[in-house]
């Protein structure tokens, strides 16, 4: 039995590199055969994928992996998402986009936490910065989430916060994904709002966030 969290990591990473779906999903479950906590799948879900992303970058995996691999991880962590609270129908109106990657996982798991909190967000999907401003203020958003796996997108932030600043639109902006874990201040440099590690430290970003926006 591997107990050390970095050799379970490294384990996950080769079942999802292989496409072994079983194999992961077993690596999700206790001794006893109970599934783990939503908290517990992210600690292991999360640095593998950020592995995978950056042996992208460096040529080692292909893009057809990290596809696979997050689609594998949607459909397991789709399994543990924590049961919706009623959603209040107050607060700032929000939304959540993968921009320019393709990666849709981080997106999926901090929405499944976000309205669990009882918060209440438009799904926008995979955008480009041209879309995603343009869909930013058709809707009137007020806090609107970025999840990024590569750096290449994550620098592309710095031109969404020009375009929505430029647009008039007061929105705040708030970024996550490997790059923001990797460089703390990222997420400073493009010009983000604030940046959360987890899916769970979402929910007291958009708290702090929306508190920012009252008059």
């Amino acid at each position: 039995m591997v107990t050390n969290t970095e050799d379970r990591i490294l384990l996950f990473e080769r079942a999802l590199l292989s496409l072994d779906s079983d194999v992961a999903r077993g690596m999700l479950t206790d001794p006893a055969g109970r599934s783990v906590s939503y908290a517990e799948a992210e600690s292991l879900i999360v640095p593998a994928l950020e592995r995978i992303g950056r042996g992208w970058e460096d040529g080692s995996v292909a893009l057809s992996q990290v596809y696979m691999s997050g689609r594998i991880c949607e459909s397991l962590m789709d399994a543990l998402k924590p049961a919706a609270a009623a959603g209040s129908g107050k607060g700032p109106r929000m939304a959540i986009a993968v921009l320019e990657d393709y990666h849709l996982l981080g997106m999926r798991m901090v929405s499944s936490v976000l309205r669990a909190s009882g918060f209440e967000l438009g799904m926008y999907g995979r955008m480009d910065v041209e879309g995603l401003v343009k869909r930013a203020i058709e809707d009137r958003i007020e806090v609107l989430l970025v999840s990024v796996l590569m750096l290449r997108s994550a620098l592309r932030v710095r031109e969404l916060r020009r375009s929505l600043d430029d647009s008039g639109l007061r929105v705040a902006l708030a970024v996550g994904g490997a790059p923001f874990r990797l460089d703390g201040e990222l997420w400073r440099e493009v010009g983000a709002d604030g940046t959360a590690d987890t899916a769970g430290g979402a929910v007291t970003l958009v708290k702090r966030l929306a508190e920012g926006l009252e008059p």
